[in-house]
């Protein structure tokens, strides 16, 4: 009595007293915060890193002096750049902070004796919460009264099995009540609950960079420090020389150049072009560099349930014991039209096993399936079908059969397929079953009827999908909340030939880190996992230098996704899971993802060729500054090398971003490789170069009279003029080195070679050759009037040029010299 008057006044609820009281403690819900990077960081962290605070400075000097047009020029590019890193970073943002698990507007709540209806974040700790069916839990807390509910888990946990719960089990935020109706107690609420964790973690932002990418980085990094040494030079040599503040200025601006901020454009159209070929094979890159990333996969994750099947099962053959196959059809066929509770598996023998000339039964009792008993029944009062009809696992039923029944080898051979296996069993006496807090028990002298086998309904394409990759070298590790012993079915109808060890969630939670990690490798079935084992997993597969991809659908998977260096979703997937990913596969098919494959592929290769573009000439560029400094002179100004990144990495590096092949290439640093290039290259170029300018300079400087300012007039500007042109005519020439005519296009059919990079360079060198020709282009890019002499001199040293360079690459002299 004393215990039914505490229920009593426990469901009374709290009063506004007490809910005030709460809230003034901080006991009131702490909703999940946007993400971690508000737009003032994005804006600060993307406008003023070190290279552009260094460059706006320089252009901002420029302006100050009166040179809009020399600042303009410098800084374009750049601008473009930040640009486009704003726009990718803002829309990551926004679509973050768009993840939410909780869907209902509205929880149900107790107070003053009353229910009422308020928004989820109204809710204090130690409300009584009123869930019926259909409603989103919002909380997470005990159930504290004797009503009892069938809560679907699948959004936290992957599982598709209903949970039952009673008085004293915990319900947690996301899930959802089916059947029932139940109080319980709020006790972590917002941000405390699991939900609220999730959605917090979900929305935290991150940047992962693929090993292109970084790199890159490097190399960027690396040129920063010399023009940054280079910088400290020029102004000590501004000290002691005197030279006019504004050359200065234009000196700086030219050294800061050699920082190749141009490749950040370069590896953004790449992606860009990568996205639109993927786009029309049903991928959605969220993030440019996903493609990329996939081609540096040594190890594929996925989720079972709603990844790699559909949620659906197929009945894959039918085994009839004490009646004949058209029978036990039948009798199949009218059980499954009678459950009430239709599921994966009563779908499956409707499809099959459907009678048309349906007519309903009078059925007595209905036993539905449990996940603790493993069957189901029905207790049938008619002519035509009478007794107690019972389907599920053999195993289960196998004691309550009629003494001896051979069941034979049926059962092993399918099980050995990796299918599930049902037995269907009759009692022949109409018999009412005895339950009990939903349990019940069977009758001994059951009939076998005949058995069946299920299958799980693979997606299209998953299985030739998942073989491309095992041929790549790329192991798969499956990674499921299901039975261990279904996930290991999964793995032997995927065709995937690999150890049956499964390791599971109770197990990983006795493993430390370490043991973790090794475990992680040898295994490739994870089964009864939970979202932070998933995510424990990846990152044990990462700290073993694995770059890890993961496939997932459910909120159970987001977690994981976050943690792998490529997070994959299902469009079908729920929101959150589409908001963290990096690639989305497009009406749930695996197909595209050997073609992501190969995309990868290209922009690899194809940013290997723009880096020894840009490379060479940022190289060349800064012998040549070092070399021309011990003459007292300098080689450039602003604008011409403006015009000189235009011709020879601006448009070129377009181009060859499109013409990029697919092909699979050594996962080895490309530095290597970039050295043997890029070395002999900027080698020759700088020794030519600089004889073209002193042989211009030289004789110029003989027959002009001493200017009063020699940066602006005289025979330096003349030899800077025929150094810029020099490096456009190498540049050009250099494109057809890294892409040879006599290369053939993927595309192309026979032997025919590649016009297309000659038709580029022959446009170009028009182009180039129109500027020198026109006198207020001419002058806009500070170029001089040349005589033909001069021009002679240009021409020879490009020939020159030209022979050594590829004498050098044809015969491998630098790699013999060098041992390299």
């Amino acid at each position: 009595m004393k215990s039914q008057q505490n229920q009593e006044a426990l469901l009374q609820g709290l009063s506004t007293c007490d809910v005030e009281e709460r809230r003034a403690h901080g006991l009131g819900c702490v909703l999940p915060p946007p993400t971690g990077r508000s737009y003032i960081r994005i804006i600060s962290e993307n406008v003023f890193n070190m290279v552009n605070t260094i460059l706006f400075s320089i252009a901002l000097a420029l302006v100050l002096l009166g040179q809009y047009l020399d600042a303009l020029i410098s800084v374009g590019v750049v601008s473009f750049n930040l640009a486009i890193s704003l726009f990718q970073e803002i829309r990551a943002k926004q679509k973050l902070d768009r993840i939410a698990l909780l869907t209902r507007p509205n929880a149900v709540v107790v107070r003053d004796g009353r229910e009422q209806q308020i928004q989820p974040e109204a809710v204090v700790v130690d409300d009584i919460m009123l869930v019926y069916p259909g409603d989103q839990i919002v909380v997470d807390g005990p159930i504290v009264s004797d009503g009892r509910v069938k809560v679907d888990e699948s959004l936290l946990t992957g599982e598709t099995d209903l949970i039952t719960k009673g008085e004293g089990d915990r319900l947690y935020a996301g899930t959802f009540c089916v059947t029932g109706r139940a109080y319980y107690r709020a006790e972590n609420i917002g941000i405390q609950s699991v939900a609220g964790n999730l959605t917090n973690r979900a929305r935290a932002y991150r940047n992962v960079f693929t090993p292109l990418q970084r790199e890159i980085a490097f190399i960027i990094r690396v040129l920063l420090l010399v023009a940054l040494f280079l910088e400290t030079l020029l102004f000590a040599s501004l000290l002691v020389n005197l030279i006019p503040l504004v050359e200065t200025v234009r000196m700086a601006m030219v050294i800061i150049g050699i920082v190749p901020n141009g490749l950040f454009l370069s590896i953004s159209v790449a992606y860009a072009l990568g996205a639109v070929r993927i786009a029309g094979k049903g991928a959605l890159v969220q993030k440019f560099n996903a493609i990329e990333s996939l081609s540096h996969v040594d190890i594929l994750c996925t989720d079972k349930t709603g990844t790699l099947t559909t949620n659906e099962m197929a009945l894959a053959a039918l085994h009839p014991y004490s009646i004949d196959k058209t029978q036990l059809r039948l009798l199949l066929g009218k059980y499954s039209a009678q459950v009430s509770s239709q599921n994966a598996t009563s779908a499956a023998i409707k499809v099959v096993c459907q009678d048309h000339e349906r007519q309903d039964l009078h059925v007595c009792q209905e036993i539905p399936f449990s996940s603790v008993r493993k069957w189901s029944a029905l207790i049938v009062d008619d002519l035509a079908m009478q007794g107690v009809y019972v389907l599920g696992a053999p195993e289960m039923l196998q004691p309550f059969l009629v003494p001896d029944t051979d069941l034979g080898d049926f059962m092993e051979t399918e099980r050995a397929k990796g299918l599930r296996v049902l037995l269907f069993a009759h009692y022949p006496r109409l018999l009412l079953l005895q339950t009990q807090n939903e349990e019940a028990s069977l009758p001994d002298g059951l009939v076998a009827l005949g058995a069946l086998s299920l299958s799980d309904t693979i997606r299209p394409e998953a299985q030739q999908t998942l073989a491309k990759f095992l041929e790549l070298g790329v192991q798969i590790k499956i990674i499921s909340g299901d039975h261990p012993q279904t996930v290991v079915a999964l793995a032997l109808q995927l065709g995937l030939h690999t150890s049956m060890e499964v390791l599971t969630g109770a197990e990983i939670e006795q493993l430390d880190d370490a043991q973790l990690a090794q475990r992680a490798e040898e295994i490739a079935i994870f089964g009864r996992i939970t979202p932070h084992q998933k995510e424990r997993l990846i990152k044990a597969l990462r700290q073993r230098h694995h770059y890890v991809a993961m496939i997932g659908d459910g909120v159970n998977d987001v977690l994981s996704l976050k943690q792998a260096n490529l997070g994959i979703a299902m469009q079908s997937g729920s929101q959150a899971t589409r908001g963290v990913a990096d690639l989305i596969l497009l009406n749930d098919t695996f197909a595209s993802l050997p073609h992501a494959v190969q995309e990868g592929q290209r922009i690899r290769n194809g940013m290997q060729d723009i880096l020894k573009l840009f490379l060479a000439r940022v190289t060349s560029v800064t012998l040549l500054l070092i070399s021309v400094a011990f003459i007292g002179s300098f080689p450039f100004q602003p604008r011409q090398t403006s015009l000189l990144t235009f011709f020879t990495v601006g448009v070129p590096t377009i181009a060859l971003a499109y013409w990029a092949r697919p092909g699979q290439t050594s996962n080895k640093s490309v530095l290597r490789s970039l050295l043997r290039f890029v070395l002999p290259v900027s080698s020759i170029t700088c020794l030519v170069a600089l004889g073209t300018y002193l042989a211009v300079l030289i004789p110029t400087s003989q027959t002009l009279p001493i200017p009063a300012n020699p940066y602006r007039e005289g025979a330096l500007p003349i030899a800077q003029t025929a150094i810029t042109i020099f490096l456009v005519f190498c540049g050009l020439i250099l494109v057809l080195f890294v892409e040879p005519p006599n290369r053939v296009r993927p595309e192309q059919d026979g032997k025919a070679g590649n016009w297309l990079p000659s038709l580029l360079v022959l446009s170009l060198l028009l182009c180039f050759s129109a500027i020198l020709a026109i006198p207020p282009l001419r002058t806009l890019f500070n170029l001089q009037p040349l005589h033909s002499g001069t021009y002679l001199i240009i021409i020879t040293a490009t020939l020159i040029w030209t022979g050594l360079l590829w004498t050098v690459r044809h015969f491998r002299l630098f790699e013999h010299l060098f041992h390299f």
